[in-house]
């Protein structure tokens, strides 16, 4: 399906949106925890190769961390009564609500940074 350039979102919004690096409207997961194989609109492929999205977890980390740091560092003002491991604690309980946003935001960030770096996968002998 051909779409007029003018209806092509930018690439913020389709980032956000997570939408394929490539056409900018299909979506790359197809629910919350299962990614689509191709975009549906477009046919790019988002697992380029065995072990892709293991620079993903380097930003889930980056994502991740500041996070629970900002927790811990917000139950400090709330009980400075309590020692480092209660409220750090409290900061990853406070996280794990966030881990489906961080799962799917980490590989959204890591296409993108990917198909930046090289946007197409070198043909195949």
């Amino acid at each position: 399906m051909t779409r007029p350039a003018h209806s092509t979102p930018s690439l913020a919004h389709a980032l956000i949106a997570g939408r394929c690096p490539r056409c900018r409207h299909g979506p790359i997961f197809a629910s919350t925890w299962r990614m689509n194989p191709t975009c549906p609109e477009c046919r790019l492929r988002f697992d380029r190769e065995h072990g892709y999205f293991t620079g993903a977890m380097y930003v889930s980390y980056a994502l991740g961390i500041p996070l629970i740091a900002l927790f811990t560092f917000l139950a400090w003002l709330v009980r400075r009564d309590w020692p480092i491991g209660q409220l750090v604690l409290a900061a990853w309980l406070a996280f794990l609500p966030l881990v489906p946003l961080v799962f799917r935001y980490s590989r959204i960030l890591w296409i993108y940074f990917d198909r930046a770096i090289d946007p197409e996968p070198p043909e195949k002998p």
